[in-house]
């Protein structure tokens, strides 16, 4: 499907016809979703496919990470229709009464969630994202319009003609999933300008990806995603917390948002700097450090505390504003912690920061004064996650302030209305 016109209006068309399915009908279809993309016939489409899209890879030189996220395999199809047996389980998050109020002269108001409309999702080499993305936008009653990359084009369209039919033979409009064939950046950027059709665009995939949605689109954006997160030891804080919070943070997922990618250090606490590099150097992570930290693990080294000097590096002004998504992480030393507010707030994307301390003044004076979706006390940044939080699946973690902040679960795909009763009252 390359006409985005015709794309547009089928989905707008398709958004009415879904905000009037009922939670039993829209947990059928996802079930037969499920089925279809277990059944061994459309398992070995979707693999040949797959299989194109990793030969292209291979020939272009892709990264063995990359690689990895776009290869598909039976158990990960798997993986995927047992997501979409959980999304059925949830609780419709469409038609749930938010607040009641009853005026003086009768009329009586109920706030009450509903579907956004059309949901444009613009994500890059991961075809799992196909089926999650429908799936959370389907529940929530929304139509979908999913723009992948050139990468993935040939599984994610076996997987949307698999979805595709499910709902038809469900009895739902198929047109609630409608994929953009065009890989190429007219369309990318056209795609962008839908605002008669689209009612709001979430970008999955890199910073250079997510940035070029918010400055080229005219319809507006939901930001995800990019994750450049601090971890701040403040004096009073517990080696043996900031040790295994920190190499979790840094070390259990290194391509992920939500991984650490740099620590804020207090200059009274900068000896509790070595036990924790000392553990991250067992994963081989090789560590940027301002002056004041690079000599006390140059100290260290010297006096025999096993610190490796070779994984040692000096930092430069950028590296304290770089996500690496790598073995690597930076340290910023500061005299208070109203500088290491100060620092994280100027150098961090929004996403997720934490404090190690025994200080509750300081920590809350941290939860307080960072501006990020997500901050913890004396936890691993990795828990900022939908499943996590409890939400259920989730579409993305926001880093905008507008509508959603946070992992963006179901809830968070609807708006609201408000529906007014009366008996005649006029104005």
């Amino acid at each position: 499907m390359t006409d985005l016109l015709m794309i547009g209006q089928r989905a707008k068309t398709a958004s009415r016809k879904l905000a009037g399915l009922s939670s039993d009908e829209k947990n059928a279809v996802l079930l037969k979703a499920a089925e279809e993309l277990e059944a061994d016939d459309n398992i070995q489409k979707i693999l040949g496919a797959n299989a194109k899209d990793l030969l292209n890879a291979e020939q272009s030189g892709m990264s063995d990470g990359l690689k990895d996220r776009l290869r598909l395999t039976k158990e990960r199809l798997q993986d995927m229709g047992k997501a979409l047996r959980d999304i059925a389980k949830l609780p419709d998050p469409v038609g749930e009464v938010l607040e009641t109020i009853e005026r003086p002269n009768g009329l009586k108001l109920l706030k009450t969630s509903a579907p956004i409309g059309v949901i444009g999702i613009i994500y890059e080499a991961r075809p799992n994202v196909t089926s999650d993305a429908w799936s959370l936008c389907f529940k929530s009653s929304n139509a979908v319009i999913l723009k992948g990359g050139s990468d993935a084009i040939n599984s994610n369209i076996a997987i949307t003609e698999v979805i595709r039919k499910a709902m038809e033979e469900s009895g739902a409009d198929p047109d609630g999933l409608m994929l953009i064939e065009a890989t190429d950046h007219e369309t990318t950027n056209r795609f962008m300008q839908m605002n008669d059709y689209v009612d709001v665009l979430i970008p999955r995939g890199s910073m250079r990806l997510i940035q070029a949605v918010v400055k080229n689109a005219s319809v507006p954006v939901i930001e995800t995603g990019a994750g450049n997160c601090h971890i701040y030891i403040e004096k009073t804080g517990d080696s043996d917390k900031a040790v295994p919070i920190i190499y979790n943070a840094k070390t259990q997922r290194i391509g992920v948002c939500n991984a650490c990618e740099s620590l804020v250090v207090d200059r009274e606490a900068l000896e509790k700097l070595v036990p924790v590099v000392k553990k991250l150097q067992e994963k081989d992570v090789i560590t940027y450090a301002d002056e004041a930290s690079f000599e006390v693990l140059k100290k260290a080294s010297e006096d025999g505390s096993c610190i490796r000097m070779e994984l040692i590096k000096e930092a430069s002004p950028e590296d304290f504003a770089t996500e690496y998504l790598d073995y690597k992480i930076s340290v910023k030393t500061v005299d208070s912690t109203e500088e290491a507010i100060e620092h994280i707030n100027a150098n961090s994307t929004h996403h997720s920061e934490a404090i190690i301390t025994e200080d509750a003044d300081k920590a809350e004076k941290f939860l307080n004064g960072i501006d990020s979706a997500c901050v913890y006390w004396n936890a691993s940044t990795r828990f900022t996650d939908g499943g996590c939080f409890g939400f259920g699946a989730e579409i993305g973690i926001s880093t905008s302030k507008l509508h959603a902040r946070g992992p963006m679960g179901l809830r968070e795909l609807t708006t609201y209305k408000y529906k007014v009763y009366g008996n005649g009252q006029i104005r």
